[in-house]
């Protein structure tokens, strides 16, 4: 320790490295202790009476750890797939970072600041500013809620158990205070032998509450399983939307739905590389009489034009009645330019990505009727953001996701998105199938777990049984807001104790 003290910079590379140790936590190792366990050791540098300055820079560099380590696959879709500079992927990538840091920077300042010679106030504020500062993560700037401390529990923790019910932000909130709560022990060493007795108990109730809400059955199966078969095509990314191989990815999608014998069939994100109006009406007509043959339906990734405008979308055909959905949630700089006016020189300069200006479809928009089911399709990224999901809830019984990870080449991206798939199952109580160009293929059970996987990187067909569900969790009927008012009323309960004890 006096080391630490002495060399500041040695400091803040051990915070540093207590955010990349986080990262374990979240898929593919899902080793759920390891979040807990760095957060304790921040939280312990923040419970010793430390200055704002202090906390927040502190915070920063666990920022810049978690981050850094966890989206680093950015630079990859920037440098590798856009075609950006070496330098100004890693320097935007750094600038993402950078941005995603400021707000544990921010929690640590105000946590310290509004606890002043408070310890046990700031056991509260620390999980609360946290877990709000990655709720405000899930909206600002249109959103990017990624390594959401939540995650790191699904789906084996035992704090898993708490996501049905106040969803991944609740979760978040929890595992936070136990790591706070640890922290402020290490820290202080309290003497009271009621202290210690009385936060052991409720540490340990905590957890074991979470073991047995796991075992609940929040949903109901509805109807017989149906037959699925999600298609994996692996087309290369540099290559997907070139002309010349346009063609012969239409015709392996189109021998692969008819290899299959599935009822509903599922293909990926943007899976035709052709706009809607230009796909050949004779693969339209052989998808559409495969299907029939099966008696169910095929549901097509594919971009639609209209009045000018471009849209991601899924389009079904087959026995039902032809539906689409449309992806409403775009990812800024992928799918649409924000301010255009001042970062449309990125693309015009740096930048080479196709679809990059794409439009938002209803925010309205009600599950598919196909091959017996509801189904609530999102496309990609939009699987990130619970509350948007629980939309088409109760009404859906089956969640689909249609993604194309390729941006991001062998990294850690595909499986994290895949864990953030079995949050939006547990959350929702539904079976949750994942189709993809290149991984993570999969279908999730209501627990979260995954039952079918298929290799990355590979042509295959994963071909699975799903079972449809009825009925609401309390996320799906009260989304985020029992999260968001018990934080506020924490805070105003501080700030009332605050009050009180400066008079």
């Amino acid at each position: 320790m006096p080391l630490l003290t002495k060399y500041k910079f040695i400091q803040l590379l051990v915070f540093s490295l207590l955010g990349a140790t986080s990262v374990l936590g979240f898929a593919p190792l899902y080793f759920y202790p390891a979040s807990i366990l760095s957060l304790i050791g921040l939280f312990y540098y923040w419970h010793q009476n430390r200055s704002p300055k202090e906390a927040a820079w502190a915070g920063f560099f666990y920022g810049l750890g978690l981050f850094g380590a966890g989206i680093y696959w950015i630079y990859i879709s920037l440098h590798d797939f856009g075609n950006m500079p070496a330098l100004m992927a890693g320097f935007a990538t750094f600038v993402l970072c950078a941005f995603l840091s400021l707000f544990p920077a921010v929690v640590g300042a105000l946590s310290v600041r509004i606890s002043t010679h408070q310890n046990y106030t700031r056991l509260l504020a620390i999980p609360v500013f946290w877990a709000l500062s990655e709720w405000i993560r899930s909206w600002i700037f249109t959103g990017f809620p990624w390594l959401t401390i939540g995650y790191s529990q699904v789906p084996s923790s035992p704090l898993a158990g708490y996501v049905p019910i106040i969803g991944i932000y609740g979760a978040s909130l929890i595992t936070i205070s136990i790591a706070s709560a640890i922290g402020l022990w290490i820290a202080k060493k309290p003497n009271s032998y009621i202290w210690r007795r009385n936060t052991l108990i409720l540490l340990s109730l905590v957890w074991i509450t979470g073991g047995l809400l796991k075992q609940i059955e929040w949903t109901t199966p509805t109807g017989q399983p149906i037959t699925v078969a999600l298609l994996q095509g692996n087309i290369a990314q540099n290559i997907k939307w070139a002309p010349e191989v346009a063609e012969q990815t239409l015709a392996q999608y189109l021998s692969m739905a008819e290899a299959s014998k599935a009822k509903l069939i599922l293909m990926p994100e943007t899976a035709m590389p052709v706009l809607s109006n230009e796909l050949p009406d004779e693969v339209k007509s052989r998808l559409q009489q495969h299907a029939i043959k099966n008696q169910g339906d095929i549901l097509i990734g594919v971009v639609e034009r209209e009045n000018g405008e471009y849209f991601n979308s899924m389009l079904s055909i087959g026995s039902s009645p032809s539906t689409v959905y449309r992806k409403s949630h775009l990812v800024p700089f992928g799918e649409f330019i924000p301010l255009k006016s001042i970062f449309g020189w990125i693309y015009r300069d740096w930048l080479n990505m196709p679809l990059s200006d794409l439009s938002r479809g209803s925010i309205h928009q009600q599950p598919m009727h196909v091959a017996g089911e509801k189904v609530a399709v999102n496309i990609c990224y939009e699987d990130v953001f619970g509350e948007e999901i629980i939309r088409q809830l109760p009404v859906a019984s089956l969640l689909v996701n249609a993604s194309n990870d390729a941006w991001y080449g062998e990294s850690l991206a595909a499986y994290q998105h895949m864990q953030f798939s079995q949050a939006r199952a547990l959350e929702t109580g539904r079976t949750m199938l994942r189709t993809t160009n290149t991984g993570a293929t999969a279908m999730i059970d209501p627990h979260g777990k995954i039952i079918a996987h298929a290799p990355h990187f590979t042509q295959t067909t994963l071909n699975v049984t799903a079972q449809g569900y009825s009925g609401s969790t309390p996320y799906v009927r009260f989304g985020n807001w029992p999260f968001i008012l018990f934080c506020f009323a924490v805070i105003a309960f501080i700030w009332r104790r605050n009050a009180i004890v400066s008079r």
